[in-house]
């Protein structure tokens, strides 16, 4: 079927349409797909995961959704588990990476609000971010692409080079509240903080009296073979912002946070109406349940370092396509030579059966689900070293 004409025009859609899914394939016309692009790294445990579909089908025999006004089950639930397995003590259920991000920008001008310094209401934030479509989260990420034709931007924003620790020192003013950073730029392509950066805004934050915020909505929830990639980086954020595979594809959103980051965050000065339904927290507990199994991510963690390994070999055995490869856990990309476009090759890669995902930098993201195992990465790097060998430049 063709993309329908009613649709708003602001997707670009390969001219492919999946049927069902399966573990780590996607089926369309007979043909079988490996998906190491997982819904751009939602679909943490693959295509209908049975202990998820398990989760949704009983829940949705119970209950699908009541207000907030009304005490939830699964929410107190999940509520204590999630936390109890990161820095936070609070956490607020939204339903988008781009709600989690509001959530996180209210939440760090309420702080100092509260505490009668409501001059200090400015965030810095960092070039290459993505943070989500709401004129708030274009307007922190500062990228013109994102902002042009919505001006005017709104204000409140600091936007300095990423990975600058000085543009940073520099920027801190009276008037600055706190720090956002997407520690693992995934729309920019694959862009790594450096650890040593991430300990000095972490200094900087403690010595300015600034509150440090990570978006994880792409990194986080295992992706970097740590259930949030602030372990990997060894520091505590005051608040992470979270979404993409929380809940494997159902939608859903999280803003965690120390008691003392949210202080300001009292009665009737947020909400949601859908955030946190039954729904959606069953399937994230089943979900948060599948990965916090004994040896999952030690799992994760060796077949990530597979897959680095075999994708390097292809940088030197492809040197005039492939220029680096970068990234961390599951959360990978190749950057492809500017004499070919990256869309280009991810075409091409869906006609040999392997689906990725195009980024910034002319990079191709490979986010596979979270399970996935040796005999995947052979198949996936014998698809692309097949489309490599079929471009002709």
């Amino acid at each position: 079927m063709t993309t329908s004409s009613k649709l708003l025009p602001v997707h670009k859609r390969f001219d492919i349409t999946f049927s069902h899914g399966e573990g780590v394939y996607l089926f369309a016309n007979g043909k079988k797909y490996l998906d190491f692009g997982a819904g751009i790294a939602v679909n943490a445990l693959g295509h209908c995961h049975p202990k998820m579909v398990e989760a949704l089908t009983n829940q949705a025999k119970k209950l699908w959704h009541v207000s907030n006004i009304y005490n939830v089950n699964e929410l107190n639930k999940y509520a204590e588990d999630l936390t109890s397995k990161t820095f936070a003590d609070y956490v607020f259920f939204c339903n988008s990476g781009a709600e989690s991000i509001e959530c996180v920008i209210k939440m760090i001008r309420r702080h100092f609000y509260v505490k009668n310094q409501p001059n200090k209401n400015r965030i810095i934030t960092f070039t290459g971010a993505f943070h989500g479509r709401t004129i708030a989260t274009i307007s922190a990420a500062g990228k013109k692409k994102y902002i042009e034709g919505f001006e005017p931007r709104l204000d409140g924003f600091d936007n300095v080079e990423f990975g600058n620790i000085e543009a940073v020192r520099n920027a801190i003013t009276d008037n600055t509240a706190g720090i956002l950073i997407e520690p693992i730029q995934g729309e920019e392509g694959i862009k790594v903080c450096d650890k040593n950066f991430i300990h000095e805004l972490r200094k900087l934050a403690d010595e300015n009296n600034l509150l440090l915020a990570f978006d994880e909505v792409q990194c986080g929830m295992g992706r970097t073979g740590y259930l949030f990639a602030y372990e990997y980086f060894g520091i505590k954020p005051d608040i992470v912002a979270t979404a993409k595979a929380i809940a494997g594809g159902f939608p859903l959103g999280a803003c965690l946070a120390t008691k003392e980051a949210a202080s300001g965050m009292t009665l009737g000065v947020h909400g949601t109406t859908y955030g946190g339904n039954p729904l959606a927290m069953s399937v994230a507990q089943a979900v948060l349940n599948e990965i916090s199994k004994p040896l999952f991510f030690d799992n994760l963690r060796k077949n990530a370092e597979e897959l680095k390994y075999e994708l390097e070999k292809l940088k030197i055995e492809f040197p005039s396509l492939i220029d680096e490869i970068r990234g961390v856990g599951l959360m990978l990309g190749v950057k492809i030579n500017s004499k070919i476009e990256n869309a280009e090759i991810v075409k091409n890669l869906i006609e040999n059966g392997l689906l990725t995902i195009p980024a910034g930098e002319n990079v191709i993201r490979i986010l596979p689900p979270l399970i996935i195992n040796s005999q995947h990465i052979k198949e996936a790097c014998d698809k692309i070293r097949k489309t490599l060998n079929e471009v002709k430049l």
